[in-house]
């Protein structure tokens, strides 16, 4: 029986959707200063499922083609936690990070060989104080957090995307660090913080792969979405102690606390944002939105 995590053929969706998506990333049109500043991201980004998901597949391409497209890509995954703050390989065709396991073979197998990203690396490194240590790892590629749902949003590989490591836990410092980088969204930088909403790995059951959703995984996301939507910083920054479906939701918080780099990289932290992407796969919230 085919199913996301065991598909008839790997990457199928993926596949179909290829041709369709080539053309329309060739005819989309590129940033200009005319166009303001490009918003901030919130992503769940999936693993290799999410190759196998239409629904999914087409929601994230809409949103790419909903926006001129970027000079530039930067990102802070879930998956990569790391201080003092570090940043990925700028080179062209950047190596990626198979970080997963148990799937089949083809989704090893797949490339993003994006270009050039130095120019950013340098523009990142002036943005942050003297007082904030910066590490480049030459050799660290992008993860699957960056690379599956880039992948799918801007599948010519054409933008440079450079990857930024989460030096610490504490909702106000990501945040100061997102405000940082906020001038880049006047330069045509898309800004992307990439989680997924709720992520209870360790409490997946085989109701969830049949398509039930947990109440702890539904009432965080109800919950997220209401101070989301109130842009009630202070609430998602008190996530342990107020919301519910804890500790489910986040056994650990690394695919939550993204969204505070998308936050402060905001113009207001605090202005509603608008959600692009709800539902849930295998139980699991994807709520993502932008915020200008």
């Amino acid at each position: 029986m085919s199913s996301l995590l065991n598909p008839a053929v790997p990457a199928g969706a993926f596949d179909e959707y290829l041709p369709t998506a080539v053309a329309a990333s060739r005819r989309q049109r590129p940033w200009t200063p005319a166009d303001g500043p490009l918003p901030s991201l919130y992503l769940s980004h999936g693993a290799p499922p999410l190759f196998d998901d239409p629904l999914w597949i087409r929601q994230l391409s809409d949103w790419a083609l909903s926006l001129p497209k970027p000079r530039a890509i930067l990102i802070v995954s879930a998956h990569w936690e790391n201080a003092p703050l570090s940043l990925s390989g700028s080179d062209a065709g950047t190596p990626l990070v198979y970080d997963f396991g148990g799937f089949h073979r083809r989704y090893y197998e797949m490339t993003y060989a994006t270009p050039d990203a130095s120019g950013l690396l340098r523009r990142v490194v002036s943005a942050m104080p003297d007082t904030e240590p910066i590490h480049q790892y030459p050799s660290r590629g992008l993860d699957h957090g960056a690379w599956v749902p880039l992948k799918v949003m801007y599948p010519l590989a054409d933008v440079p995307v450079l990857q930024m490591s989460m030096p610490t836990h504490d909702p106000d410092a990501l945040m100061r660090i997102g405000a940082r980088l906020r001038g880049l969204r006047e330069e045509g930088v898309l800004v992307i913080g990439s989680g997924f909403m709720t992520h209870g790995l360790p409490y997946l059951t085989r109701e969830m792969f049949e398509g039930a959703v947990p109440t702890w995984s539904a009432d965080f996301d109800a919950w997220a979405a209401d101070a989301l939507a109130r842009g009630d910083v202070d609430t998602l920054a008190a996530f342990r102690a107020k919301a519910p479906g804890m500790p489910y939701a986040h056994p650990t918080v690394d695919h939550y606390i993204p969204l505070f780099v998308t936050l402060g990289a905001a113009t207001a932290a605090d202005a509603p944002v608008t959600t692009v992407i709800d539902g849930y796969m295998m139980g699991f919230a994807k709520r993502s939105f932008q915020i200008a």
